[in-house]
């Protein structure tokens, strides 16, 4: 196990003091109404957002949503039923889940575009002879 020196330990307290001056979550419920989670910050603030746009709680039924826990310093959210966690800091930054979560879920919005280029594109492609086709493996 490696010690910390103190000059390291002294920065990651002054990094956590820090970031208990930020926004914090107050509290958390679901509306089932309109399929929203809800996280008051203790800046007043109301976050709200539809589970299925965020890593864990994609395939949540309403009744799983009905117990949410704030953790202590307020930093994060819990679900027990899905032991699923949301932390504040990076839901504000707009991280709803993992680097590759993320990266999936754009490339299906992007997939589903409809634009003149777009368009144009595939057009193109088409008279290059398209994709080419699947295989039988």
């Amino acid at each position: 196990m490696t010690e910390l020196t103190k000059q390291q330990f002294d920065a990651a307290s002054a990094r956590g003091e820090a970031r208990l001056k930020g926004p914090r979550a107050e509290s958390a419920h679901y509306d089932a109404g309109r399929n929203r989670v809800v996280i008051r910050l203790t800046t007043g603030l109301e976050i709200g957002f539809a589970p299925r746009q965020v890593e864990g709680l994609e395939r949540a039924k309403a009744e799983d949503l009905d117990k949410i826990e704030i953790t202590p310093a307020g930093l994060g959210v819990h679900f027990p039923k899905l032991d699923a966690d949301l932390y504040i800091p990076a839901l504000l930054d707009g991280v709803l889940g993992s680097a590759s979560w993320m990266a999936g879920l754009m490339g299906r919005k992007g997939g589903k575009s409809r634009s003149p280029s777009k368009a144009s594109a595939a057009r193109e492609n088409g008279k290059r002879g398209g994709r080419p086709r699947k295989t039988a493996a």
